[in-house]
């Protein structure tokens, strides 16, 4: 028999097998489909939502030939590379003087001879909305001209056309809860425009953003702003032209060169598209060094789909070992009419590769059909339109033989095994028994070693490869080790009932498709893990190290400008109409020793508001450890908490920068009362209170205390314009130094935000300072939603747009623990599959013993208990080992983080080093408690206790 006649004869057989075998033969396709599937998919996706260079240009462009841009340079001598993103000025050219930026540059004599073209200009702005107002960016474009094709692309109602309309994104419309037909007013010059169409961009779904025609917006709010100087002049970008060149000659390079030497960028279609060669691009030899180094994603890409398929042949090999075994009498037959071993092996890797074959044609297909009816929703999720389904054949053909290799791979094992069985116990139906190999497990013991110490040592020392490298290593080692350890669960059984016990002794005996379940749910849920361990270790360290703006579960309104009284009652109002405020107000008062702040000067030796600060004494207890001589090693020897108790202390909480005072100064001193701080400080004192009735001040940070006092430096200046001012304040300028009694809140109010001293008002007119109504504090019931925000941002604009609201900023826990439930989800689905694949392949391979158990008498309800606990121990096992595995990279990845931190520190004492290990204990719980139950119970809901009596063979 010729090699391709025994090839032949193995296909028909394994194909005749699959086809008896349907319900195996479905498992093992769907097995290897699936990953085929989401492979293809998501090359599909990837390639069509990757933009071609000619969609990146339309998405620019449009129907345009180039894009001329008027970079603010004037009219100087600039470089760029063909494809105008890349630009710079000359190395040989003089340097731009301010009134060179000032010169105006003649763009349009730039273009070529015969052009046409359309202006863009774009601004940020604020607008109304049906909840409030939100900011935005309107762009003056005539998005109805032929050339903004593929760029601009309407959707609903009608392109803008006169100056008092306005198109809108669809993304706009949503989040505002406008649409077409609604006004919309600019605020600032106070300009209404009527919305007459949705548009979209097709490359970027998800902008917000208006659209109306040249002139429509900049000039008259620019005509306005000249007029009436409280109105701030539109802050508009850069001037652009799109231009359609010559018919049929475009834009070239030289045309490109012509317009650098003007000053003006050009991103040209045809230049793009046929680039010149480097020897005419002058900028080219400064580039020549660029490349980007995709070592370490080329690995880890690698390193996915290694696993990828590992987990696909764990899942699919014990299918083939249970239908080689059911086949054997079959497979005993070829050997018994003269079959060598090899062709036995034939037989089995021909099963592989005719199921891996389907599996792959099947998951290719799926995935194109999958991709083409999904692509709408695709296209939303990555906020980009696909100009069409980009198919690269090589990856396609590529992604269809890993389907094929991984049944073969699959079939390999068995293969192996069914060709060392003799004859004889295939036709007799008997296994014979065989002693585990002894070497696997030490083998897999020290590979393991290995991969925790390499990925150890590539967490010290940083190198992220060599984690990954480690990691892939031990879970390896401990894949090994699996089949000692379902060996040892048979003997953990000897005490417990009948249907556990004979569980743990079905999977011990047959390690050969437990052990391979066990490494799959081991090897999901090990990555699963990992992730969930490190993002609630960074979790973790972030909260440690927030540094908070407000006291939490506050929100404070606080003025600009005070100088219209007005504005703050109607800003307060504004919050406690639209805010989720709980109980009622603190005010705040600030304090100042010079002019009036409300003035603004152009020089700030004519006098501006003065200084004032408290004088911080010197000494232990007043200044901090962590700065100057000896700080590197102190911060170096102590520990992480140590270090957070030092930082919080009142000597060194002063030494962080920080941009929130409550005051409208660095000395963080405001006027307030009892009530800010019972509302705001949290400081429930009757003693305080009292102090503060008293005219005593309150120190929050002791550190600037000594001996009961604190020592006030005041610096009061005037200015000759300030007329009102000078005329209640006469004299000239002058720095005075008072002593001050107060009281002494304890060391933990030291960190209070933005608030160092609370200051009487009385007291601060004792010594000559001016006060102002400045900002109120609210306690809030819980986070203000969008519309809320909305709402009171449009109450302050109406009330003059002077005054702002400020809330506590978090660590925002909402991504982590979203993060944290898809893993757990995703390893769940891996692990209920596994562990539902190996109880289906116990039940098939295990018919004869079920046989055997009804005919002594079992009761019916044996056959469902024991199919669940089948079950629980390949979940519940591949749970405990995957979760060991999975600390392995993650406390590596975190060594890798220590390290960092430690040269932070070095660098700054003041820098956190605390980088912590938090298990993900929830995860861990639903994953080692939750899915296996849920495995178990619904392996046995679905198993028939019913079983028809059959005669045994042999």
């Amino acid at each position: 028999m010729s090699l391709f006649t025994g090839w032949r004869a193995a296909f028909r057989i394994a194909r005749r097998d699959a086809v008896r075998a349907k319900g195996r033969s479905a498992l093992v396709v769907a097995m290897i489909a699936l990953p085929v599937l989401g492979v293809t998919a998501a090359d599909l996706t990837y390639r069509s939502a990757l933009p071609t260079v000619a969609e990146d240009l339309t998405a620019d462009l449009g129907a345009a030939d180039a894009l001329f841009i008027d970079q603010g340079m004037g009219p100087v001598r600039l470089e760029q590379m063909p494809d105008g993103i890349m630009w710079g000025t000359p190395e040989d050219a003089p340097d731009t003087l301010p009134e060179d930026e000032r010169k105006p540059v003649d763009v349009p004599a730039t273009f070529p001879k015969g052009s046409r073209s359309l202006t863009e200009q774009s601004l940020p702005a604020s607008v109304t909305t049906r909840h409030g107002i939100t900011d935005t960016q309107i762009t003056e474009l005539a998005v109805a001209d032929p050339l903004l094709r593929g760029r601009v692309e309407l959707t609903e109602g009608a392109y803008p056309k006169a100056k008092d309309e306005i198109a809108a994104t669809e993304a706009f419309l949503k989040a505002s809860g406008l649409s077409v037909g609604d006004r919309v007013t600019v605020r600032g010059p106070e300009q209404a425009y009527t919305l007459t169409g949705a548009v979209e961009l097709p490359a970027d779904l998800k902008s917000e953003s208006l659209f109306a025609v040249p002139g429509a917006v900049i000039a008259p709010w620019q005509k306005i702003a000249d007029g009436d100087k409280e109105i701030l002049p539109p802050q508009a970008g850069d001037r652009k032209w799109l231009v359609k060149g010559p018919s049929g000659a475009g834009v070239t390079w030289s045309d490109v060169r012509a317009a650098n030497e003007k000053g003006v960028v050009v991103r040209a279609r045809q230049v793009v598209l046929d680039p010149p060669p480097d020897s005419e691009v002058p900028m080219a030899a400064q580039m020549g060094g660029w490349e980007t180094d995709n070592a370490e994603m080329t690995a880890a890409a690698l390193t996915v789909a290694a696993m990828a398929v590992l987990e696909i042949v764990l899942l699919a090999g014990p299918a083939f070992a249970v239908g080689a075994r059911r086949s054997r009498r079959q497979l005993g037959l070829v050997g018994s009419c003269g079959g060598t071993r090899g062709q036995v092996r034939a037989v089995v890797l021909a099963g592989g590769a005719v199921l891996g074959g389907v599996g792959a044609v099947v998951g290719v297909g799926a995935g194109f059909g999958l991709t083409a009816l999904f692509r709408p929703m695709i296209e939303d999720f990555t906020g980009r339109r696909f100009g069409e389904l980009t198919v690269q054949p090589w990856e396609i053909l590529a992604i269809a033989v890993l389907g094929l290799v991984t049944g073969v791979l699959a079939a390999l094992a068995p293969a192996i095994v069914a060709g060392r069985q003799s004859v004889l116990e295939s036709l007799t139906g008997r296994r014979g028994s065989r002693r585990s190999s002894r070497v696997l497990p030490v083998v897999g013991s020290l590979v393991l070693a290995a991969g925790v110490a390499l990925a150890v040592y590539g967490g010290v020392s940083g190198n992220i490869n060599l984690v990954a490298g480690g990691s892939v290593l031990a879970e390896l080692g401990l894949l090994c080790c699996i089949p000692v350890i379902v060996g040892f669960l048979g003997r953990l059984g000897r005490r417990l009932p009948l249907t556990p016990r004979i569980a743990l002794r079905d999977a011990a005996r047959n390690r050969g498709r437990t052990a391979p379940a066990v490494a799959a749910v081991m090897a999901a849920v090990a990555g699963s893990v990992a992730i969930a361990t490190y993002t609630s270790s960074s979790a973790a360290e972030q909260a440690y190290d927030h540094e908070p703006n407000l006291t939490a579960g506050t929100a404070v309104v606080m003025a600009f400008d005070t100088s219209q009284k007005a504005n703050l009652p109607r800003a307060r109002a504004a919050v406690e109409q639209n805010y989720p405020v709980n109980g009622g107000r603190a005010d705040i008062g600030r304090v100042w020793a010079g002019s009036d702040c409300s003035v603004y000067y152009d020089d700030e030796e004519e006098g501006g508001c003065g200084t004032i600060g408290l004088v911080k004494p010197t000494g232990e207890g007043h200044s901090c450890p962590l700065k100057g001589k000896g700080a590197k090693e102190l911060a170096l020897r102590i520990s992480a908490d140590e270090h957070k108790r030092l930082m919080n202390s009142p000597a060194c909480v002063d030494e962080r920068w920080t941009m929130v005072s409550l005051g409208n100064d660095d000395s963080k001193i405001v006027i307030g009362d009892a009530g800010l701080l019972t509302s705001y400080v949290k400081l429930d004192d009757p003693a305080a209170a009292k102090a503060l009735a008293a005219g005593t001040p309150v120190l929050l940070n002791p550190a600037y205390a000594e001996n009961g006092e604190v020592t006030l430096k005041t610096v009061h200046t005037y200015s000759e314009r300030d007329k009102e001012n000078r005329a209640r304040h006469p004299g000239k300028a002058r720095t005075t130094t008072d002593r001050l009694k107060v009281y002494v809140a304890p060391d933990r109010y030291a960190a209070t935000p933005g608030i160092r001293m609370i200051l009487p008002q009385r007291t601060a007119a004792e010594l000559g300072l001016h006060t102002e109504d400045h900002a109120g504090v609210y306690t809030l019931s819980r986070e203000p939603n969008d519309a809320e925000r909305q709402a009171a941002d449009a109450a302050i604009e109406q009330s003059g747009n002077r005054a702002y609201v400020m809330t506590a900023n978090g660590t925002e826990p909402d991504d982590d623990a979203a993060i944290l439930l898809i893993l757990a989800l995703f390893a769940g689905v891996v692990t209920l599959g596994a562990a539902a694949i190996t109880t289906g392949l116990s039940k098939a391979d295990a018919e004869a013993d079920l046989t055997t158990l009804s005919a002594v008498g079992a009761p019916p309800g044996v056959r469902r208990s024991l199919s669940g606990f089948q079950c629980l121990v390949v979940a519940l096992t591949g749970v405990l080992l995957g979760t060991l595995a999975g600390i392995v990279p993650a406390v590596a990845l975190r060594l890798t983080d220590l390290r960092a931190a430690l040269a932070e520190m070095r660098a700054d004492p003041m820098e956190s080093a605390y980088t912590p290990i938090v298990m993900p204990w929830e995860t861990i719980a639903l994953l080692a408690l939750v899915v296996p139950v849920l495995a178990g119970l619904l392996a046995a809901a679905l198993t028939s206790s019913r079983q028809k009596l059959a005669r045994r063979a042999g």
